[in-house]
């Protein structure tokens, strides 16, 4: 995956907001993490990729398109896939925090 800061501290001097694109090459997954305290608003731009998470023991999985939206409340555990597909993923990515919180899970 790569991600690119677009509006940041760095980039224009935000203080509350941070977004940017990030590409996921076909066939690639992360692993199960949480972003901590920051919300994180996600815009398909291209591609299919999967978020998947756990709801109430059960996996849920989120299949996506161009032009979907999807929210991703603080602390939530989930894995960003594009492992199904064989055509590069980008997504525009809003979060409520300037540092990149990422906390890595053993599962899900």
């Amino acid at each position: 995956m790569s991600r690119t800061a677009a509006l940041s501290g760095d980039t224009v001097g935000s203080r509350a907001i941070w977004m940017g694109e990030t590409r996921v090459a076909p066939g690639v997954a992360s692993g199960p993490h949480h972003h901590g305290k920051s919300e994180t608003g996600i815009y398909i731009v291209a591609g299919s990729p999967e978020f998947i998470y756990s709801e109430d023991g059960h996996e849920v999985r989120l299949r996506t398109k161009p032009g979907d939206y999807i929210y991703i409340p603080p602390f939530v555990h989930h894995i960003e896939s594009n492992a199904h597909s064989d055509e590069e993923a980008v997504v525009v990515i809003a979060r409520t925090t300037q540092e990149a919180i990422v906390e890595n899970l053993e599962e899900l």
